[in-house]
């Protein structure tokens, strides 16, 4: 402090200290802002950076859908707050795309809440469903915004390991009765984000017959349904009989319908509990701005007219066999996924060595220090993330096989 009693820069006083809450901490991993320093500091250094860390897609929406978008943004009665419309026709539209896609039955009225994309709907799910001290099951490795949304509401996390060997799929039998009846809500997402995994309705099938048994509500995270590669159709849970009374599916438009930006999805299913978050979404916001809404509807409307149209997979399928190929040719050999835009990659076959342990922060970070290509830690997803990096597919296939021969001469330890 200075004679005129004015702090100098970088000091703080003890109240200001107090002005963060602690449940921050616990929202997410800190590895996402690491990655964050790594990356600038790489293009100060004058590296050119091949961003595959974060899944935003590199491709607009069709040409429709910005169409839609604009003229809607033109109009002057789109400039009211939009929930003191009714949002029923955006809702309407999304019951009758699960209705083509699923030959699902939805109530627009009921049944479907919209949502400024799923993340905003995962953020604020178990406020809506649980109190302090409840309790659900979450997967590990996961996403991050599912642990976060728990912090924020004072709900404990029982995490639930995917694992290769398994599949990456839970082992249902193994976790206790005693978490069962005690869970609020079990969530889980297939096709997977990070780990690419998906799952058929079999499983589905033994997990809405074992919420059941124990009163549990099933979450289920379907951002990725229109990514599915080698024929691969990502079933929804409501394919299961009965479903829809045990369970909610968060949909987004963000990946499948490349509108990341626009910031819109719906949560579907158990009418309690889509009312439960639609009751706290009143008190949050105002909804998703009416033009954009109008741009969804014409998104999903154009996914049923023109069933031809390629998906969002058919792009990310082409580079994963881009990128895995050459990846091959560089001495890593990976797993080919079945759906999303990620690669879940073991870590490579390092051929030089540090004074520190190859872990999947240590590779990410030197990977990006030395060649400008980003990919995460496994370990930002979960302690059962370590020993892998997730790469995203969102640069073209000439980036991503020049992502790859970089990548090469990391592991062999040639410096560029």
């Amino acid at each position: 402090m200075n004679k005129l009693g004015i702090l100098e820069k970088g000091e703080w006083t003890m109240s200001q200290t107090k002005w963060r809450s602690n449940r921050l901490s616990q929202l997410g991993s800190s590895i996402f802002a690491e990655v964050a320093a790594w990356k600038l500091a790489a293009a100060e250094s004058g590296r050119d950076i091949i961003d595959l860390g974060i899944g935003s897609p590199d491709q607009p929406p069709s040409p429709a859908v910005q169409q839609a978008l604009s003229e809607a943004a033109l109009r002057s009665d789109m400039y009211a707050y939009p929930a003191t419309k009714s949002g029923l026709p955006f809702r309407q539209q999304a019951a009758a795309w699960m209705k083509h896609r699923f030959n699902v039955e939805l109530d627009a009225g009921n049944e479907i809440v919209t949502l400024l994309g799923s993340q905003d709907g995962l953020a604020h799910l178990a406020m809506a469903l649980c109190d302090p001290g409840d309790m659900a099951l979450l997967p590990d490795p996961g996403y991050p915004i599912y642990a976060a949304s728990l912090a924020l509401a004072g709900v404990e996390a029982k995490l639930m390991p995917l694992r290769e060997e398994s599949g990456f799929m839970p082992d249902l039998a193994a976790i206790p009765d005693a978490d069962w009846d005690r869970a609020s809500f079990i969530l889980l997402n297939y096709p997977n984000n990070p780990i690419t995994a998906v799952a058929d309705l079999a499983f589905f099938e033994q997990l809405i017959n074992k919420a059941r048994q124990h009163g549990v509500l099933v979450v289920h995270d379907l951002a990725y349904s229109e990514m599915g590669f080698d024929g691969c159709e990502p079933p929804s849970i409501f394919e299961v009989p009965g479903a829809i009374e045990q369970a909610v599916e968060f949909h987004s438009l963000s990946k499948s319908f490349n509108m990341a930006g626009c910031r819109i999805g719906f949560l579907a299913g158990n009418a309690a509990a889509v009312g439960a978050l639609r009751e706290l979404k009143a008190n949050i916001d105002y909804g998703v701005f009416d033009p954009i809404q109008e741009a969804g509807i014409v998104a999903l409307r154009e996914a049923i007219a023109s069933p031809d149209l390629p998906k969002a997979g058919k792009l990310y399928e082409r580079r994963r066999d881009v990128f895995l190929e050459a990846l091959r040719e560089e001495g890593w050999e990976v797993a080919a996924p079945k759906a999303t835009m990620f690669i879940w990659a073991p870590l490579p076959p390092m051929e030089w060595a540090q004074d520190e342990p190859w872990n999947s922060r240590r590779i990410s970070q030197e990977m990006l220090k030395q060649t400008g290509v980003v990919v995460v830690p496994g370990e930002a997803f979960g302690s059962e993330g370590e020993g892998y990096v997730r790469i995203a597919l969102v640069e073209n296939e000439e980036r991503l096989k020049e992502a790859a021969r970089r990548i090469g001469s990391f592991i062999r330890g040639h410096k560029r």
